[in-house]
């Protein structure tokens, strides 16, 4: 189940699929079963687990990680596993239900696993402390920013206590400086990390971290791979800054080692490292060599731009810059706070060194860098408190008996955590009030929020919903409300420092040193002064370096610095920040990779907007939705990493309304669903908004986003019907409707159109919600990209949206050229036995994708159309490009599709009930047609090839998810186990989750071993999930690769097995066979077991 986890890929567009490597060495079931409500269905077997523990303890394994469903109700069965664990001789223990007693066992799992992987480390670790220290009190710092005695610390609490104490530093810095909202930047050798504070510290307790699930208070940090050691290259298209870092070893260029150029060489060359005060000898002359060869590279590129290493080196520094603005932003706008309202305190390294440019960048007046900022996170540890936290999973409605209970649930809680506290030897007098919190949602949605103890006079679900609406923009006064969690912190406060303060005296300095530094391309006399002289009240005017043992701070032109009277220096901008020049006519590799990064920065900020504006659990939660930039033309400029059968979609349904309106005036806005007109299929709805000149009224962009809604209408709920056999069946039809018309909402009118038709929508409603959602989303972006007008002209911002489409058309054209020229041709089938040919004619750097020879239009639902044919082309020739490049319409142009009328392009008829049916075409035949291609250019074998549609429910509630299974084998790799592949990458919902909020029971939940096709390179295993349904229902199943046509292998390897949909009834022993496609009434006790595919195996064994 772990290993499964949330089903989704970590990259879209990696074939050779990587999941996170288990930190378990082996897993065992035990034979047992607790219901969500508590309760025991199956009581477990003392004697089998001694066995079974004694078999792992025999075979070498020293900790163990006990988890078991619904452990957060009941935790008898886990603790029994423990009792026995201890008797048989295991030390090292972790259960889930003491560790994190909450739901979603996937989280938890994975939390008591990297506990369990963890503790054995630290305790080593701490004995050797103890053995060099003898009696001293150790204390160490956990990941939410408290202090925990050293017999206490836990493996889950280890994750991020360095950058934990650098929260609690910089906050502590800004508050002494008279900043009581602050920014954090703490830059080191591989990566940046950023983190607010406002008073209060934000905490996350639910993250991932490296892949892994964890379920424990953290400190919440934004981490971005820009350190001074990330490696500075040119891709033959555009310059980049990492991701990659040159590590310790060999280290930057200039360290003699024989390493790549980095961020550090990039200063040193700039000047903005002194040499002569380095602990060791740097060798300026490889840096200058490096630039050169990297100038040569991009001279002899097609770009041809000629670079001098000087303007080279200033490129590189400002995509560092962008890259960790773009992180700052993140923590800041994306979350709606205003980042000109905080103090930027920076410390780590390489923090001074970048710290002026980024605050001008973000409107951020002040810095803060403080005596310690080399070493700030240690400082940060010696000034935390004692911090402890209780908490406790309820999942139950808001009702006034429940706030009858909740002092003496809190109570409860604080006398927990008020314990743990004391036995870290806190005196009761240290102890601060106790905070209390309420973990609330409205029922039916996964997404909570904490809402501190409200004020007298108001309660928990008032303040709840001001939350809501402050956060999402909406509330529902109308819904339930459900308390999932409660959670109390105590704090022990500990003694402070009494840091020496030393009155200021008004001077300004001047210096004996100085230097020359590059600023804005002209080389500047840069005053040095060494942080020891500096005293209270000095002035500083830049540019300027102040020099300390452990870090280099610059201050640049236009900046001044005052000593503060703890020796913190104090930077303020004073100077009235000028836009940039920059050509419109021609390309600059360094504002490509900026303006990239800009333009990806904004769509994915769309994205968190819908995200947190929807009501839809589709959105919230499945992540089942896409946003994008378009020019004024529809092409794709850049979109957010989401959807891959949306993304290349979407450009048709922009161009659509284009062409359907061409008066189009500012503050239109037009939302469509319509598959013959760029849509995918019906529940996809997309809101398109026009963003115009505010003075000219010139159109200058299109924002679009697309969301799957739960429900448009159709002959079976959900809208994902298994054998609807015309458009009308399947819901609603929205063609390129105005919404809203020069800013009047015409949503009285939508709403009718909703309620219309033979089978209109069930939740008009929520439809109306989740597309409001959306245009909030395509506001956001469109007055960021105004933004961005008002700051580099409107003639440099389209330039940029141009050169970026070519740059992703000459990655594409470099890719082509690698493949051989000729003609790749493949065939594979729907299970109905229609034909899905393709061949590709490759010639040059050009290729033409023929479909000639697809069968014809089909009277079912697997039909296609040209949007989606157009995605899943794109998708595949992105795959190609083993590079993080933008998925843009660029990647196209060198490539023509030839799609003739057939099941991939039915004719579009006036009338939906002529149309033909398509849902399936989006879902199913999208994945068939990635995997012929695939196929046919022999880069992978098929993927599982459908996306098992399986959707459940009746009047009150409807339920749709689709199911992962095996990728396809490589010629360089194995397919994947249990993941999503191709053309969607949506979340399962947590097995505990699931239970929780519907009539089921999950009994398996596994790889499906043996499923993959056997090869050099073996094909994934698809999985098993098998669901009793715990009252009468109706459900649905629409899916492919049942039949005689199976997950075709390449290069000799083998097939994936086929897929299996099976029913077993309350009353039988047997399942029976359902097919690829049902629709059927259960009744209580019936189990529905569903297999999917494996995919294809690469090469003969």
């Amino acid at each position: 189940m772990l290993l499964i986890g949330n089903q989704d890929r970590p990259r879209l567009f990696d074939l050779n699929i990587q999941k996170p490597e288990p930190l378990f060495e082996t897993a065992v079931e035990i034979d047992e079963r607790i219901t969500i409500e508590g309760d025991v269905l199956r009581e477990p077997d003392p004697d089998r687990i001694r066995e079974q523990l004694r078999k792992l303890r025999d075979s070498g394994i020293e900790a163990v990680a006990i988890c078991l469903l619904h452990a957060f109700a009941n935790s008898a069965h886990e603790e029994l596993a423990e009792s026995i664990a201890r008797e048989v001789g295991f030390e090292n223990i972790s259960r889930s239900s003491h560790l994190s007693p909450l739901i979603k066992i996937i989280s938890r799992g994975d939390t008591t696993v990297v506990d369990a992987y963890l503790n054995p480390v630290l305790q080593n670790y701490v004995a050797s402390l103890r053995a060099r220290l003898g009696d001293s009190r150790i204390q160490l710092m956990t990941s939410a920013g408290g202090l925990v005695d050293a017999d206490h610390f836990s493996g889950k609490d280890s994750i991020l206590s360095g950058p934990a104490g650098g929260v609690v530093g910089f906050s502590e810095v800004g508050l002494q400086a008279g900043f009581p909202k602050s920014i954090g930047f703490d830059m080191g050798g591989t990566s940046t990390d950023v983190s607010r504070f406002d008073g209060d510290f934000e905490r996350e307790f639910e993250t991932r971290k490296a892949g892994v699930r964890i379920f424990a208070p953290m400190l919440a940090i934004e981490t971005v791979a820009a350190g001074g050691g990330s490696i500075c290259d040119f891709d033959g298209v555009k310059l980049h800054v990492g991701p990659a870092s040159a590590g310790a070893d060999p280290g930057p260029a200039c360290y003699g080692a024989g390493g790549p150029l980095t961020v550090t060489d990039v200063n040193l060359y700039l000047g903005k490292i002194l040499p002569e005060y380095f602990p060791f000898r740097l060798n300026l002359e490889i840096v200058e060599r490096k630039l050169q060869e990297i100038c040569d590279r991009i001279a002899s590129s097609p770009l041809g731009k000629i670079y001098t290493p000087e303007e080279l080196a200033e490129g590189f520094q400002q995509i560092a810059n962008a890259n960790m603005v773009r992180a700052i932003r993140n923590i800041s706008v994306a979350k709606g706070y205003d980042p000109s309202e905080y103090a930027l305190v920076s410390f780590g390294g390489a923090g001074g060194q970048h710290a002026c440019a980024l605050a001008r960048s973000l409107g951020m007046r002040d810095i803060v860098i403080h005596p310690y900022a080399g070493i700030l996170s240690a400082y940060g540890i010696g000034v935390s408190d004692v911090r402890q936290f209780a908490a406790r999973a309820l999942l139950t409605p808001w009702s006034d008996e429940f706030q009858s209970t909740l002092d003496e649930l809190f109570a409860e809680l604080e006398q927990e955590a008020t314990a743990q506290v004391l036995a870290e030897g806190v005196r009761p007098e240290q102890i601060l009030p106790s905070t209390r919190t309420l973990e609330l949602r409205y029922k039916g949605v996964d997404s909570t929020i904490i809402v501190p103890e409200p004020e007298a006079g108001t309660d928990y679900p008032t303040r709840y919903g001001e939350l809501h609406q402050q956060r999402y923009g909406y509330q529902h006064a109308e819904r339930p409300i459900e308390v999932v969690n409660a959670r109390i912190e105590v704090v022990g406060r500990m003694p402070r420092p009494d840091w020496p303060r030393v009155a200021e005296q008004d001077i300004e300095l001047a210096s004996s040193e100085s230097t020359v530094v590059l600023f804005n391309g002209k080389w500047e006399t840069t005053s040095i002064y060494h942080r020891r002289e500096l005293h209270p009240g000095a002035r500083i005017t830049g540019p300027a370096i102040v020099f300390e043992p452990t870090s280099t701070v610059v201050i640049d032109p236009g900046f001044t610095a005052r000593i503060g009277t703890q020796g913190e220096l104090l930077i303020k901008d004073v100077s009235q920040d000028a836009s940039p020049e920059i050509s419109a006519t021609e390309v600059d590799p360094v504002q490509l990779e900026i303006f990239n990064n800009l333009f990806a920065s904004i769509a994915e900020q769309m994205g968190v907007t819908l995200q947190m504006t929807s009501c839809s659990t589709n959105v919230k939660e499945r992540l089942d939705f896409s946003c994008a930039i378009f020019t004024p033309a529809g092409d794709l400029v850049v979109n957010a990493p989401h959807i891959p059968v949306h993304l290349g979609a979407m450009g048709e349904t922009v161009r659509s309304v284009l062409r359907d309106n061409p008066e189009i005036a500012p503050g239109d806005v037009f939302v469509t669903n319509d598959p013959y007109r760029g849509g995918s299929h019906l529940p996809d709805v997309t809101v398109v908004t026009p963003v115009h000149d505010e003075k000219s009224g010139e159109l200058l962009f299109l924002t679009a986003s697309r969301a799957h809604h739960a429900e448009i209408g159709g002959i079976v709920p959900g809208s994902m019907p298994p054998f609807s056999t015309n458009l009308a069946e399947e819901g609603v039809v929205i063609r390129n409707f105005k919404l809203i018309d020069r800013g009047t909402s015409r949503e009285a009118e939508l709403k009718a159109l909703l309620l219309s038709g033979p089978y209109p929508s069930r939740s008009v409603e929520d439809n109306l919600s989740d597309v409001s959602a959306q245009v909030a989303a395509n506001r956001s972006g469109a007055v960021q990209l105004l933004e961005l007008v008002d700051r580099y002209t409107r003639p440099v911002v389209q330039a940029y949206m141009r050169f970026i489409q070519e740059a992703a058309a000459a990655k594409m054209r470099m890719a082509l050229a690698q493949l051989p020229d000729g003609v790749y041709e493949r065939t594979d089938h729907q299970d109905d036995g229609s034909p899905v040919c393709v061949k590709i004619r490759k010639q040059g750097e050009t290729a033409t994708v023929d479909f000639t020879g697809t069968g014809s239009v089909l009277p079912t639902n697997l039909n296609a159309n040209r949007a989606i044919v157009t995605a899943a082309v794109l998708y595949v020739f992105r795959c190609m490009i083993n590079e993080d490049i933008p998925l843009n319409s660029g990647v196209l142009e060198p490539i023509t599709i030839q799609l003739p009328e057939c099941m991939l392009n039915p004719p579009n008829q006036e009338r939906p009930e002529d149309c033909a049916a398509i849902v399936g075409g989006n879902v199913e035949t999208s994945q068939k047609v990635v995997d012929v291609l695939l196929g046919a250019l022999e880069l992978a074998a098929a993927s599982q090839g459908t996306m098992n549609n399986l959707t459940f429910g009746d009047g009150s509630f409807g339920y749709y998810e689709t199911i992962c299974g095996g990728s396809g084998a490589t010629g360089d790799a194995a397919g994947a186990d249990a993941v999503h592949t191709h053309m969607t990458n949506t979340r399962m919902t947590d097995p505990e989750v699931f239970e929780r909020r519907y009539p089921v029971r999950l009994w398996e939940f596994a790889i499906r071993e043996g499923s993959g096709g056997r090869g050099k390179h073996k094909g994934g295993d698809g999985i098993i999930r098998r669901i009793e349904f715990l009252r009468g229902l109706k459900v649905s199943m629409l899916s492919e690769r049942r039949g005689e046509y199976l997950p075709f292998g390449l290069k000799g390897g083998e097939p994936g097995a086929r897929g299996k949909n099976s029913l077993k009834k309350a009353n039988e022993t047997e399942f029976t066979d359902l097919g690829g496609k049902f629709a059927i009434n259960v009744e209580p006790g019936d189990q529905l077991q569903i297999e999917t595919p494996g995919g294809g195996g690469y090469g003969a064994i």
